[in-house]
């Protein structure tokens, strides 16, 4: 019998298909049955035979889908409609904002004895003993009811991600949570849940996903663990590389406060929670084909090409204690020089901005050695409701009083960021249609308050603002007039401030000249940059672009050379090491970079 709340409707469906090379796993799914539980309607996917629940986490994963797989997504009741176009858009994003998982190239190796070849998780290179991972289950003293426990596990994982800075492993906690939550509707015990485990593991065990399994135990760890179930992780005192099956994410913390020099991993994959936050730890890692099941003193795990020594020679011991030297020492140098200028082997001074996404990001990137914010995504006010505009001065003005030198980017939604509140329409290629400036025309109202806000935080700060997706002098002479009749009708004296844009649509290039008259700075934003001289979306699955192709040198060298005005480039290309000799050889003399990867730009540019 049908509900009632579907009983006078049609069902809707389209067809939607998976782009991502990692298909449709932990993190899009939570983050797609989140946004579909905001509707009233029944939702469901159907999949070679299966039809789930698309409000629950736990049935999508269980249907495996691969990249290339095609489902039908159907909603049924009040609201269907505008679930269905909601529910595609996001899908769509989810897909554009999935990468390939990171292929490290392997170094070539020069060993005396017999290595064991793996694939590279987290670079770096360990000499110890080998110890093999085991965990024993304790014994059990009440603690917490089940119903508690699922509360502490869930406020714990929420913890862990407001704790992680925002990184790229943070939304895994929340994947995480969210799977939580879905597998625990209608258990009201843990043995119940513990049932509920297993059935979700037989699903995912033979299929795309199967690497998820270590999720599903990671979450039965912590309810347990918050029951008062004690489990004894045995890992030794003194520096260790440790060989285990696969661990579980949250077992990474462990490791983190252990004496732990790197680990090899034989049952997990690139992609796997676990190898992110190993990564993010920064923990020498590779994944290798076959288990190491016994223990062995000195061995050499060499992350770098991806091998394991297990019985090295005297001299494959000196080669790995060279090299680990070299890496320390390096370290060190970049650790303690990054606060120095960086200066070129002719002695020309190059600044190195930061790129930051809130205040915490920004706190950081001054500690690793910044001189400045060269681009302050604003989006980060933006992304679950409107902000009031005493909410934004107040964040605006925390993050102005790090720096004196500070270009603040207005909103840059669509494309590939959406929000919640606002409604954009339904578009074949979000890349090209509303985004950045392009709200001015849809939502006036949004940025007239940010802009507002970003005058009344800067007070007598030498503030740049910034617009971003600028593709004519009209775009740009509306955008700062919009501004500055802001300013007046507010009567927030704005003289101590400069008005700039981004370079990336290829449009802008033909004119500079026109532009030079116009604008007091521009930043040049080389991932949409590639993106629109190359006609291949920087989200695109399959298609990629040549981060290093002459061509893109070559816009950027012409770009500095009919400038009139100050030019800084923010895109990733300025924080790759390699890209920096050729960089510098256009004639950019400012980089805006990743916080992390400050010291290490600086210490590039001192070798050219």
């Amino acid at each position: 019998m049908k509900s009632l709340r579907t009983l006078f409707y049609k069902p809707l469906s389209s067809t939607l298909t998976v782009t991502s090379v990692n298909g449709f796993h932990l993190r899009p799914a939570a983050k797609f049955a989140t946004e579909a539980k905001q509707f009233a309607c029944d939702i469901h996917i159907e999949f070679s035979g299966k039809r789930v629940n698309a409000k629950a986490v736990n049935a999508i994963l269980s249907l495996n889908l691969d990249r290339e797989d095609t489902f039908t997504l159907t909603a049924h009741g009040k609201d269907a409609k505008k679930a269905l176009e909601i529910l595609r858009q996001t899908f769509t994003l989810l897909m554009n904002a999935e990468r390939d998982p990171r292929q490290i190239k392997k170094r070539d190796t020069s060993y005396q004895s017999p290595t064991y070849p793996g694939e590279i998780i987290s670079e770096g290179i360990a000499v110890g003993n080998l110890h093999v991972f085991s965990v024993k289950e304790g014994g059990h003293r009440s603690l917490r009811s089940f119903e508690e426990a699922i509360k502490e596990s869930a406020a714990e994982l929420e913890k862990l991600y407001a704790n992680s800075k925002k990184d790229a492993d943070a939304h895994i906690y929340l994947a995480q949570q969210a799977l939580l939550l879905s597998l625990v509707e209608e258990i009201d015990t843990l043995e119940d849940f513990s049932a509920r485990i297993e059935v979700e593991k037989a699903l995912l065990k033979h299929g795309r996903h199967a690497a998820k399994i270590a999720d599903l135990n990671d979450l039965l760890y912590r309810v347990k663990k918050q029951m008062g179930y004690d489990y004894q992780v045995s890992l030794p005192k003194t520096p260790f590389i440790l060989s285990a099956d696969d661990l579980l994410p949250s077992q990474i913390k462990i490791l983190e406060n252990s004496t732990v020099l790197g680990v090899v991993l034989t049952n997990s994959s690139l992609t796997s929670h676990t190898a992110i936050l190993l990564r993010a730890s920064g923990i020498p890692s590779i994944l290798l084909e076959k288990p190491l099941n016994k223990e062995a003193q000195k061995v050499i795990l060499d992350a770098y090409s991806g091998v394991i020594v297990l019985q090295p020679s005297p001299d494959d011991l000196i080669h790995a204690f060279k090299r680990q030297n070299e890496d320390e020492k390096l370290q060190f140098e970049i650790r303690q020089n990054r606060f120095k200028p960086a200066i070129t082997q002719e002695g020309e001074k190059i600044s190195v901005f930061a790129n930051v996404s809130d205040l915490d990001s920004a706190k950081s990137a001054k500690e690793e050695g910044a001189e400045g914010i060269g681009l302050l995504r604003s989006e980060f006010l933006f992304k679950t409701h409107k902000p009031i505009v005493r909410d934004q001065v107040k964040a605006y003005r925390a993050i102005f009083d790090l720096f004196e030198d500070i270009t603040v980017r207005t909103l840059d939604v669509g494309g590939d960021k959406a929000l919640p509140y606002i409604d954009i329409p339904k578009e074949q290629n979000p890349f090209l249609g509303i985004r950045g400036i392009r709200l001015l025309k849809s939502e006036p109202k949004l940025l007239e308050e940010q802009l507002e806000a970003i005058f009344l935080a800067a007070e007598n700060r030498p503030i740049k603002v910034m617009f971003p997706m600028i593709s004519t002098p009209e775009e740009f002479r509306e955008a700062k007039s919009f501004a500055l009749n802001i300013a007046l009708e507010k009567d927030i004296p704005i003289d101590n401030l400069r008005f700039g844009m981004m370079i990336e649509v290829p449009s802008v290039l033909f004119a500079l000249r026109e532009f030079n008259d116009l604008v007091d700075f521009y930043s040049i934003g080389t991932n949409d940059l590639a993106q629109y001289l190359f006609a291949v979306e920087r989200t695109h699955p399959t298609l990629k672009i040549d981060p290093a192709s002459p061509i893109l040198f070559n816009v950027i060298g012409q770009i500095i050379k009919e400038s009139t005005r100050p030019v800084s480039l923010c895109g990733e290309l300025a924080g790759d090491t390699r890209a920096i000799p050729r960089l510098l050889e256009t004639g950019i003399r400012t980089l805006s970079v990743s916080g992390k990867r400050i010291g290490q730009i600086k210490e590039r540019i001192r070798d050219v």
